[in-house]
């Protein structure tokens, strides 16, 4: 009994904090908007850096709450990212990029598929 109860219970955490881990990997890649732009500037630039970061922190906070809707939304997140960002051309790029986000959304499904 107690052994299953772990098992749902890492199954539940893992794509949450890879969510969050994966949200922080991704925005750190903003920061180098300080080195280029001036004050100003800089506030724009940051907040257009940090998009895809935000968009998938409110993923993020759906699939917390309903994780079947949630792991669809990291799939298709997954895919969008492939096309967008072009991580299709670089096997590196895809899985630095866009296989984190369908292995999230992978575990979301599976953990709402449990429920």
């Amino acid at each position: 009994m107690k052994i299953k109860k772990t098992k749902n219970n890492i199954l539940y955490w893992l794509p949450r904090i890879l969510g969050i881990l994966f949200i922080c990997f991704i925005s750190l890649f903003s920061l180098d908007v300080f080195g280029e732009y001036k004050f100003p500037e800089i506030l724009l630039a940051l907040f257009m850096h940090l998009l895809p970061s935000i968009i998938l922190l409110v993923v993020l906070i759906v699939a917390w709450k309903w994780e079947k809707i949630g792991g669809w939304i990291f799939v298709a997140m997954g895919i969008i990212f492939t096309i967008f960002f072009n991580t299709y051309e670089s096997f590196s790029g895809f899985f630095l990029i866009s296989f984190p986000i369908l292995i999230i959304g992978i575990l979301f499904l599976l953990n709402g598929r449990k429920r």
